[in-house]
Parts: C-alpha cells; sequence; structure tokens
C-alpha cells in the first residue's frame, strides 16, 4: 500500500534553511500520494524534504548525513540490500505454533533490523496497518523511534511524529554517550588508582604522609610520581620526580620510572647507579628525544639519623628537625634532568637528619604557582619553605601540613594550579617508636587530589603524621 507522501523536487541551496528537516521514505510505491509537500512543511512549521526509496538497496544509495529521520513502511518485501532474502521464516526455529510465530514476526520486521543496522545514528518511524498494534510495539521495541498507523496519517500527525522522533533519537545518543564516557572514566580511575604506590614501610618506624593533583581535568595520574620502600637492611628508600608535560604518555612515562626505580631498589641498586639505569629506561621509553625527567632520591639509614641524597635536576627537599624551622637542602652538588645528558653523573650527598625530623619532598608544581598582586612573581623554594615554617608554628603536622600547604599555594596563585603537584612528608620521632615497640603502624597510600570540574577524588585512608 502506498505511503502518503509525495516525492519532492530538489530545492536550492538558497532555498534550504537552518531549520530543514530531511525524510527518507522507503516504500515500493511511491506513485499514489494524497498529502503535497507544501501540506507537509505547514504542519512541520519548518521546510521538509523527501526523499523516496523503493528497496533497502536504494535506501542505501539515498541515506545520507542529512537525512534526519527515516519511514519504513513494514509491508515493504524482506529484500537485503542485494535484493535477495534477509530471512526464512523456514529455517532456524522448532516446527511447533510458538516457533512459527516468532520467525514469522521476525520476518515481518526484517527490512526494519535492516534498516536500523543500515542507519544507527538515524531515527526510524515505522507504518504499518491500524489493526496490526502488536507489530508495531515490536518495531518500537526492536529500535523504532516511534510508529505511524496508514489510516491515521497526514501531515500533521507526520510533521509531529518526525520532529518526536528526531528529538528522541537525539536524546537517546546522548545518553548513551553519556553513558560510555562515565563508563570510560570509571575504568580509567580504577587503573590509574591501581597505578599508584603503596609506600612500603612496616618496621621502619618512620611516618608518612603525600599528596597529590594531576594537572589535567579529569585524571588520577600527572607526570609526577614518587615512591617509598624499604629494603632488607633496613634503609628506607625515598623518590619523587617529574616528566616534562601533563598528558598521558608522560604520566605513563611517570608509572615506567616509578615501577623500574623500585625494582632497581630492591635488587641493591642505590644513588648514581640507580640513576644511570633509571636513565636508560626513560632513554628507551620516551616518545621524543625532547623528554626528560627530574628525580631526587633519599636512602635512610636504618637508624634514621642519616640520609643520602641524589638530585637530577630536582629541587632540593625541605628538612624539619624538632624546634628548629625548616631548611632547604644543599643542591649545588646535584646532576642533571636524566634523559639531557647521555654520560651523565649525580653525586650522592651526606646529610645528616638528627633524631626527631620531617623530610619533605615535593614537585616543582608546589613552588611554580605566582604569587603577589597580578601574579607577577613565583613562590619559589624560599617562598615555600617560609609559607611550611608558618604552618609547623600553627602546630599543623602530617596530613593536615600537606593538605594546607597546598591550598595556600592555590589561594596565592589566584586560582587552580596548571601543573601536576606530588608532595611526600616522612618523620622520625623516637617518642612514638618508642610507644610502638620499635616500628610504626601500617602506612597508607596517599591522598589524590583532583581539579574542580572532574567527578569527585578518591581518597584513600589517612597515613600517620610525622612528629612535627
Amino acid at each position: 500500500m502506498p505511503v502518503p507522501v509525495p516525492q519532492q523536487r530538489s530545492a536550492s541551496a538558497a532555498e534550504t534553511s537552518h531549520g530543514d528537516l530531511t525524510l527518507l521514505v522507503i516504500e515500493d510505491d511511491p506513485a499514489g500520494t494524497t498529502i503535497t509537500v507544501p501540506e507537509l512543511s505547514a504542519a512541520a512549521g519548518t521546510r521538509v524534504r523527501v526523499r523516496t526509496a523503493r528497496n533497502l538497496t536504494e535506501a542505501a544509495r539515498l541515506l545520507t548525513d542529512d537525512v534526519d529521520c527515516i519511514l519504513l513502511d513494514l509491508a515493504l518485501p524482506a529484500t537485503g540490500a542485494g535484493n535477495g532474502p534477509v530471512a526464512d521464516p523456514g529455517t532456524g526455529a522448532g516446527s511447533g505454533p510458538e516457533e512459527k510465530q516468532l520467525s514469522a514476526r521476525a520476518d515481518e520486521l526484517a527490512a526494519l533490523t535492516h534498516v536500523l543496522r543500515l542507519a544507527p545514528h538515524h531515527a526510524v518511524l515505522a507504518l504499518t496497518a491500524q489493526d496490526d498494534t502488536e507489530l508495531a510495539a515490536e518495531a518500537v521495541r526492536v529500535g523504532a523511534q516511534d510508529y505511524l498507523f496508514r489510516g491515521e496519517l497526514d501531515a500533521r500527525v507526520l510533521s509531529r511524529a518526525i520532529r518526536y522522533a528526531v528529538e528522541r533519537k537525539r536524546a537517546d545518543i546522548a545518553q548513551h554517550q553519556l553513558t560510555e564516557s562515565r563508563l570510560r572514566a570509571q575504568e580509567n580511575a580504577r587503573l590509574e588508582r591501581g597505578l599508584l604506590p603503596t609506600p612500603l614501610l612496616d618496621g621502619s618506624g618512620l611516618s608518612f604522609a603525600a599528596r597529590y593533583r594531576p594537572g589535567r581535568s579529569r585524571a588520577l595520574l600527572g607526570g609526577d610520581f614518587y615512591d617509598v620502600v624499604r629494603t632488607p637492611d633496613g634503609t628506607v628508600h625515598a623518590m619523587i620526580g617529574d616528566v616534562c608535560g601533563h598528558g598521558p604518555d608522560e604520566a605513563a612515562l611517570g608509572v615506567e620510572l616509578r615501577i623500574a626505580w623500585r625494582a632497581l631498589t630492591l635488587a641493591g641498586l642505590c644513588g648514581d647507579d640507580l640513576l644511570a639505569t633509571l636513565q636508560q629506561v626513560l632513554e628507551h621509553e620516551r616518545q621524543s628525544e625532547e623528554i626528560f625527567a627530574t628525580l631526587c632520591t633519599v636512602d635512610i639509614a636504618p637508624d634514621g639519623r642519616q640520609a643520602g641524597l641524589c638530585l637530577a635536576g630536582h629541587p632540593a627537599p625541605l628538612l624539619a628537625r624538632h624546634g628548629r624551622p625548616a631548611r632547604l637542602l644543599p643542591y649545588e652538588d646535584g646532576g642533571p634532568a636524566l634523559g639531557l645528558l647521555p654520560r651523565a653523573r649525580w653525586p650522592r650527598r651526606q646529610v645528616e637528619l638528627g633524631g626527631a625530623w620531617s623530610l619533605m619532598l615535593y614537585t616543582d608544581g608546589l613552588i611554580e604557582g605566582r604569587v603577589g598582586t597580578g601574579g607577577s612573581e613565583r613562590l619559589g623554594q624560599d617562598g615555600m619553605a617560609a609559607m611550611v615554617n608558618s604552618r609547623l608554628e600553627q602546630g599543623l603536622t602530617g596530613d593536615e601540613l600537606l593538605e594546607a600547604a597546598v591550598s595556600e599555594v592555590r589561594e596565592l596563585n589566584g586560582g587552580e594550579l596548571t601543573d601536576d603537584v606530588a608532595v611526600l612528608l616522612l618523620g622520625r620521632d623516637p617518642e612514638r617508636i618508642r610507644r610502638w615497640g620499635g616500628s610504626a603502624p601500617r602506612s597508607h597510600p596517599a591522598s589524590v587530589d583532583r581539579p574542580p570540574s572532574s567527578t569527585p577524588p578518591v581518597r584513600a585512608a589517612g597515613a600517620h603524621r610525622p612528629p612535627l
């Protein structure tokens, strides 16, 4: 039976308006029509361009990106793109009445399922006889946006159905994309949480706290990385580094360097030998020869009173002894960043820590924020040291100290920091060690701080506080 929609003359570019709609009618007899194009356009409130196809092969040729909606006559013979049978109701299912009914229904909807595969991003209207409500409902269940009955079809009904189907399809696509985006974000978050380090400090007697904030929106990992492990001889090794750049490639390289550092440290390497090997890893794994990484490593003696320090183009740590202001450790003897010079050396400097102390390692994201009127100056290492000392005078320690420091840096910057920020705090308190019988409670992963406009941050359990 013919669909009461005519073929439309081709419109010129000047006649086409921004709100035009294009309808593709798929039915086998386009000759008999009762509704004119002007009537359909007037009912829709805008120009409606109509294309007609007599079979699925012709429909595939006429289906372009500018088509907004497809009107498919379910009475169209079940022929595929090659004009061959799409489904054979006499094969596949069993021979009982119910199986035959299901097979017959699938054959009636074969053209619709073919169109849905052909046009997954287009709105589809199914046209059927008025007495076949069950088939119409099944068409919507299969994937059509709506159905129409031939006997009730007029310009007003058709134009309203077209607009409804188009908007519903847009909403379905948007919801599908939103769901996929959420699933990807959840998967990425689970992956990135699994790549964050878990400190290995059991039996060391040292406290640990850390704060991590990636510069990328909606991310848990940036180009900054850190780790802390205790080797069998009782030495505690800590590391913090920064890969230049802020994208996912830099984040992946940071994870590779952290894992390599842990493996090499547990294998017994330290100081210059370890950094030279890490440079080889970076040179093999980086995407470009321009990529480099800064690094700071500290190895703390088993008695906790001395440490070895190696700097590879990285800011020097901040040391606070009990009852004394925090001060920067010497950095004059540091070596170049990893990846800059092929046969570089990294001297190891011996540092006296004392009995009770806190040692803060950080990346340059913490000191490169702007301060002052107009934001013309950087906070710098001296400004950071003064800021930390003021917080220590307030009695802040551990996680509270790091949280306050990062928050103040943001405030001084006048908004969110663009660079990644990683900061960790190791501490030793002899009184606390005696209370725990020579050991400290188990350490926990660092808190992860995401910038605004991302999903809520994942916060791990708080670590134990240092003595200051």
